[in-house]
């Protein structure tokens, strides 16, 4: 499992932070995070592409690629103020989705063992299945809970004849006991699928599952704030997942199985923000960037910045917990300048 580099286009790490060999333990040991890439895109159903995402994820700035990025909201920078290093991409063929998938599971384990976050960038949703699991066979089965930001459940059972697939990581998982499907909650839910099967699947797991409708109901904060309760209770982290296509499509046209009415970007960057402020976050994957769909990087831009305000939460997270100035989002902190 020594560095691969970059499965499609240049080897350049996220946004110019150091590289790292997940061979080499050394290479990482002193990491808080770990950049995997995750270029694989056969287990896509519809339009396929999203092994170009890491790639995109990587390079989509308009800043210097200096392994620096100052938050203004939160007043710390994410990619210096945390030990952040890029492994490269695993080796992820399509044509061989349990060999890739597997190959990913070891890579997110290693990190998770040496007691950094991973961060995996995707990819199709199929890496959800690997990803977690790699990240709760380290932490405790059943003992990390699932935040999943997406328009669609990824539920399914069997999917053109196979058992794994972007439209099925989430069954496979609670199924395996990697994680437990009380301690999963799903928001931004919406469209024309899965049905009334798969839906009763869903709630005999007891699954919680915030649909649009119910978000525009109750609003997105409302609905955060109940989603974290459940995620801490009796569970020792929180893996977050973060399908791009639960941004509507206008906003995030890049992306393999575009589903109109979704969360606005915005509403997406303050709410992956909290998360990783407020929870205790040991994993954390964004997937279905398809860079052949996009339209001026917007996509990319946006897997980007999901990223960054994760990293950057997780920094100002730390900062507080160790005596900083709490953040307060009501009033920023000019004084850390």
């Amino acid at each position: 499992m020594s560095r691969y580099g970059a499965m499609y286009g240049p080897d350049l790490t996220f946004l110019g932070v150091p590289a790292c060999d997940l061979a080499d333990a050394a290479s990482f040991a002193d990491a808080d995070v770990v950049i995997v890439g995750a270029p694989f895109d056969g287990g896509t159903s519809h339009r396929p592409g999203t092994r170009f995402g890491p790639s995109a994820m990587r390079q989509a700035c308009y800043l210097p690629h200096d392994g620096s990025r100052p938050s203004l909201a939160l007043r710390v920078d994410g990619l210096r103020d945390l030990r952040v290093y890029d492994a490269g991409d695993v080796e992820m063929f399509s044509g061989d989705i349990e060999r890739s998938l597997s190959a990913l599971e070891v890579a997110v384990h290693t990190v998770a063992s040496a007691g950094a976050i991973p961060v995996v960038l995707g990819g199709d949703h199929s890496i959800a299945l690997p990803d977690a699991t790699g990240v709760a066979r380290h932490h405790g089965l059943g003992r990390v809970s699932l935040v999943h930001f997406d328009a669609h459940a990824d539920t399914g059972d069997v999917e053109f004849g196979n058992l794994h697939g972007h439209g099925q990581p989430m069954r496979r998982l609670i199924e395996s006991g990697a994680v437990r499907g009380d301690r999963f909650l799903q928001i931004g839910l919406r469209g024309y699928w899965p049905g009334p099967d798969v839906l009763s699947w869903m709630a005999a797991q007891r699954m919680r599952s915030y649909e649009m409708t119910e978000l525009v109901a109750r609003g997105l904060d409302t609905c955060l704030t109940e989603a974290f309760r459940i995620a801490v209770d009796e569970c020792e982290g929180v893996f977050l997942s973060v399908d791009v296509d639960v941004v509507d499509p206008g906003m995030a046209p890049g992306t393999g199985t575009p589903e109109p009415g979704g969360l606005t970007s915005r509403q997406l960057l303050d709410a992956v923000r909290r998360c990783c402020y407020e929870l205790p976050v040991v994993g954390v994957d964004v997937v279905e960037v398809a860079p052949p769909y996009d339209h001026a990087d917007i996509t990319a831009y946006l897997g980007n910045r999901v990223v960054l305000e994760a990293l950057s939460a997780i920094a100002r997270r730390r900062r507080d917990a160790a005596g900083g100035d709490p953040w307060n989002p009501e009033k920023p902190l000019l004084d850390s300048r």
